[in-house]
């Protein structure tokens, strides 16, 4: 039906070149057929005498010639002949080629639906070596797919082990594609594949090409170029290779520090959040009541066991909505800590207001309890909080750092809660009596605050925001009854650093905090940063008591 198809629209393509008369009718069904054979071309466009030496093939250098042939046409009905191949799904009958699919074949040239499959149909027998050729081909068939993400997945694949058999697809795949991400993967492909097999004109553009990828699999690529031999002898011989590579070397070497100072720093940010977060309701408790709460951490603890449950509800309950369990998790730690502080407040703290001795040992005596509490309820193993999806994975910034999704939240967490802090204390009557009572506890109760009230309030705050960090940290780590001891001694000096009630000075100083740390900690390792930071802290305080923000008011200068 095709062939006849194809000689009539010949017939009319030569009638007209000889000036013969079409009827409109005849044009008309002409440019009809000529549509219907430009849809059914995709599926018709193997070439049955290659389709044919792939299967039939007497020895494997025909089958390779085949599985070259294929990749260099670069049609995308290749593919699924390739891959069903590979697969093992492919069968001989006669001198017929099937794809079978269960009891069913195709034949792969005319699209032909066979059922039941043919009794003498026989599996097609290929070796390691030609398995090997096949599986290179089906990745680089896949750069010609319509689809972005079978592209970017095929590119990655291949410039993690650029192939020789796959340049012709790779260079026609590169001609025509318009995304830079796979562009950019396609012409380090490429160079890779030119560095070993081309000349010497093409050598040195690889060489240039290969300095633009920053990857540390460059440096394995060019390092080989500038090695010596045992004998003392260069491994390559041509002088101008040589120096390209030494400089396209030094070019991918800065692009790798840099990528390793912006993730320094991206840790840092990371940590200071985390920390800032953590140190900001007991900058609250601790600016306003003088109270040393040592069961700040576990009420971070609270807050990430809270967390814990609320996931465990959406498994049991609504597993289809599980990605958006943190919508009610974040609200939930925020209440439940809030509520278990006024509780201490209104029964343990507020008895001991002006004893700093006394709050610090009963508050170390809570910190305790709620250790015991939890271990008794969920167990003294640590409970596995999971990430929603759209927070796994990261963000591929260079080829050497990837910024992980759930610490890029973290960081946006963070800000909104500094946000909603300040917007609490400067535009809302609560924030009006805590500034108030902060500055001049006495002159606030003469004009009418309910002190007391306030301090509850304030107090239930401060413990709610430690409760927003323990959902915060259990994203990215262990969630157990010990985890507040971890960030309690940390929060402290942040408080301690920034300025006794100052925010702003939390802020500042807890992402300082994070940021030297992990700058000392890349030169020195952890421990040695630890004491570092905890050295500069104690000679800051000695030479400057009221810390990096002086609290203001007369309570402050009498």
């Amino acid at each position: 039906m095709r062939a006849a198809a194809v000689a009539a629209v010949r017939r009319y393509r030569d009638a007209a070149m000889q000036k013969e008369s079409l009827t409109p009718i005849r044009l008309v069904l002409a440019l009809l057929v000529l549509g219907l054979l430009a849809f059914a071309r995709p599926a018709l466009a193997l070439d049955p005498a290659v389709v044919h030496k792939l299967a039939l093939g007497d020895t494997s250098d025909d089958k390779i010639a085949a599985i070259n042939a294929l990749v260099e046409s670069g049609d995308e009905q290749a593919e699924p002949l390739l891959r069903a191949l590979l697969a093992g799904n492919v069968q001989t009958s006669g001198d017929r080629v099937l794809i079978i699919n269960g009891s069913t074949a195709t034949d792969p040239v005319t699209g032909q639906k066979i059922s039941p499959v043919p009794s003498d149909a026989s599996d097609v027998v290929l070796n390691n070596y030609v398995r090997g050729v096949l599986d290179t081909a089906v990745s680089a068939l896949r750069l010609v797919s319509h689809d972005r993400a079978t592209r970017l997945k095929a590119a990655r694949e291949l410039a993690d082990d650029p192939r020789t058999a796959a340049l012709p697809v790779v260079d026609k795949a590169l001609a025509r594609e318009t995304d830079p991400e796979i562009k950019r993967l396609l012409e380090i492909v490429s160079a890779s594949v030119h560095l070993h097999v081309g000349s010497n004109a093409e050598r040195l553009a690889a060489i240039r090409t290969l300095a633009r990828s920053g990857s540390t699999k460059t440096e394995t690529l060019l390092l080989p170029l500038v090695a010596k031999k045992a004998d003392g002898s260069w491994a390559e011989p041509d002088p101008e290779i040589r120096a390209a590579a030494k400089a396209s070397l030094a070019s991918v070497d800065e692009r790798l520090a840099w990528g390793d100072r912006v993730g320094l720093l991206f840790a840092g940010l990371s940590l200071g959040s985390i920390l800032m977060i953590a140190a900001l309701g007991l900058a609250i408790t601790y600016g306003i009541m003088g109270v040393i709460n040592m069961a700040h951490g576990e009420l971070m603890m609270l807050g990430a066991y809270a967390t814990y449950v609320v996931q465990n509800l959406f498994k049991a309950y609504a597993p289809g909505a599980f990605g958006w369990y943190l919508a009610c998790a974040v609200p939930a730690s925020f209440v439940v800590a809030g509520i278990v502080g006024m509780i201490l407040e209104r029964t343990v703290i507020r008895w001991l207001y002006g004893r700093p001795l006394e709050t610090l040992l009963a508050t170390w005596g809570i910190s305790l309890i709620l250790m015991q509490v939890v271990r008794s309820i969920f167990g003294a193993p640590n409970v596995q909080v999971v990430n929603p999806s759209w927070m796994s994975g990261g963000l591929q910034v260079m080829s050497n750092l990837v910024l992980p999704w759930s610490r890029i939240y973290i960081i946006a967490f963070a800000a909104a809660v500094v946000l909603g802090m300040w917007l609490l204390l400067a535009r809302t009557r609560l924030g009006l009596f805590v500034r108030g009572v902060t500055q001049n506890r006495a002159m606030a109760s003469c004009v009418g605050v309910p002190t007391a009230r306030v301090d509850t309030l304030a107090f239930g705050l401060g413990c709610a925001i430690a409760g927003l960090a323990g959902c915060a940290v259990s994203q990215i780590g262990n969630v157990g009854p010990a985890l507040g001891q971890s960030y309690i001694v940390d929060s402290f000096m942040v408080v301690v650093l920034g300025g006794v009630g100052q925010l702003a000075g939390t802020v500042y100083a807890g992402i300082g905090l994070g940021l030297v740390n992990k700058l000392l900690e890349s030169w020195s390792g952890a421990v040695m940063a630890k004491i570092v930071v905890l050295v500069f802290i104690i000679v800051f305080i000695q030479k400057r008591p009221q810390g990096l923000f002086a609290l203001k008011g007369r309570a402050v200068e009498t």
